[in-house]
C-alpha cells in the first residue's frame, strides 16, 4: 500500500530548477534511497518532504493526507541530519525525549519511550552522558533515536553517515537498516555513496541534474542500468561506442569485431551508432567458460586490489577491465599474453541517452 506519494514535484530557486517533475510512490515500511552526485536535487527533495522547502509545483501526501504546504511541525516526520544536531547542554536521554516533551507528552510516557529507544540503539548506559562524551557513531545513534522517539510516519535521513570513518559507516548503516525493519517505518535515505545505497535499500532513485534517471531495486540498478549516467555512476563499468550490424540477431560492430547483445537494439536500425556497457566482472577467460561472445585479446595490465584482481585487456583497439576474485592458487596471465575473453550476450548492455 502506498504510504508516501510525491506527484510531479518541482522546485525552482529563481531561474534554477533544483528538482524537475519528480514522481514517486513509496510503500509503507519501504526503505528508499536517493542516490546521486552533489547538486542533483536529492537533498532538496528530502527537504520538501520534511517541510523545510515548499514545492514550486506538485503535491506531497503521507497516508493520503496532503502535507504539501504544512509546516514541519505538522507533518509527523522524523529527520536525521549529517551533523547530528544534538543539543550539547542536554544529556542523551534529554535529547531523545526532546520531541516528546515539545508535544507535551506525560513525563511517564516520555521516560518509558526514552528507555525503549536507548535499548534499541544499545546505549542503555549512556542516558546520563552528554554528546561530547560520545563517539561520532554513538552521537548519530542518539540522533536516530531522537527522530524515532516521536513515532514518525516517515523517517528522513540526510547523508547521516558521511562524517564517520569507513568501518563505523558500514556497521552503523547495518544498524539503521535493522532498526528500520524492526519498527516497520517508511524511510527515505539520501546518499552519494553507491555502495551504501546498494547495500541497504529496497529501491534506489538515481538522480541527476534535478531529474530521476532510474528507479529500481539495487539488483536492477546495478545489473540493468537504462541510461549512460546510471551505468557510469553505479559501479565500475566498461563503455565503448559501437555500430548496429544486425538488429534481428542483436549483432554490434566494434571497429570490425562483432559482439552479440540480448536486447536493446529493437528500436534501432542497421548503421545506428550506440554506446554499450559491460561490467568488469561479466568477463571471463574463454578457457574457463564459453559464452555468446568469444573475443581475442592482449593482456595490457594486472592490478591486485585485495579480494579482486583487475586485468586490463585490449580487444581490437578497445581496452576493457575484467575483474576476477583473488585466489592464491590462481595462475594469472602475464602482461603481453595473447588470450581470449568471453561474456554472455546479456552482459552487453545497450544504453539510451
Amino acid at each position: 500500500m502506498t504510504h508516501l506519494t510525491l506527484k510531479n514535484i518541482s522546485k525552482q530557486f529563481g531561474d534554477f530548477a533544483a528538482v524537475k517533475d519528480f514522481d514517486l510512490d513509496v510503500k509503507k515500511g519501504e526503505f528508499v534511497s536517493f542516490l546521486g552526485p552533489s547538486g542533483c536535487g536529492k537533498t532538496t527533495t528530502l527537504r520538501m518532504i520534511a517541510g523545510f522547502e515548499i514545492p514550486s509545483h506538485g503535491k506531497i501526501t503521507i497516508n493520503g493526507n496532503d502535507i504539501t504546504e504544512k509546516a514541519p511541525s505538522q507533518r509527523n516526520v522524523g529527520m536525521v541530519f549529517q551533523s547530528y544536531a544534538l543539543f550539547p547542554n542536554m544529556t542523551v536521554a534529554q535529547n531523545i525525549g526532546f520531541g516528546l516533551r515539545i508535544r507535551k507528552e506525560p513525563e511517564e510516557k516520555v521516560q518509558k519511550r526514552v528507555s525503549e529507544m536507548l535499548e534499541i540503539i544499545h546505549l542503555q548506559e549512556k542516558g546520563n552522558s552528554y554528546p561530547y562524551q560520545l563517539s561520532g557513531g554513538q552521537q548519530q545513534r542518539v540522533a536516530l533515536a531522537r527522530a524515532l522517539a516521536i513515532r514518525p510516519e516517515v523517517l528522513l535521513l540526510d547523508e547521516p553517515l558521511s562524517a564517520l570513518d569507513a568501518k563505523i559507516r558500514i556497521s552503523l548503516r547495518a544498524e539503521i537498516r535493522a532498526i528500520q525493519r524492526e519498527l516497520g517505518i517508511t524511510a527515505i535515505y539520501v546518499t552519494h555513496d553507491q555502495e551504501e545505497a546498494l547495500s541497504i535499500s529496497d529501491r534506489i532513485v538515481v538522480m541527476n541534474m534535478g531529474k530521476m534517471e532510474q528507479v529500481g531495486t539495487p539488483f536492477e540498478i546495478y545489473n540493468f542500468p537504462t541510461t549512460r549516467f546510471v551505468a557510469n555512476f553505479v559501479g565500475s563499468l566498461n563503455t565503448t561506442d559501437v555500430e548496429v550490424s544486425d538488429v534481428g540477431q542483436g549483432l554490434l560492430n566494434m571497429n570490425g569485431i562483432l559482439l552479440r547483445t540480448a536486447e536493446g537494439t529493437m528500436n534501432k536500425k542497421k548503421g545506428d551508432k550506440v554506446k554499450i556497457a559491460i561490467r568488469p566482472e561479466r568477463f571471463n577467460f574463454a578457457s574457463e567458460q564459453k559464452k555468446d561472445n568469444v573475443l581475442d585479446c592482449t593482456v595490457e595490465n594486472i592490478t591486485f586490489l585485495g579480494a579482486v584482481v583487475r586485468i586490463q585487456v585490449k580487444i581490437g583497439d578497445t581496452k576493457f577491465n575484467m575483474d576476477t576474485f583473488n585466489n592464491p592458487f590462481l595462475e594469472l596471465p602475464k602482461i603481453g599474453d595473447k588470450d581470449q575473453v568471453t561474456c554472455s550476450k546479456e552482459a552487453v548492455l545497450v544504453l539510451s541517452d
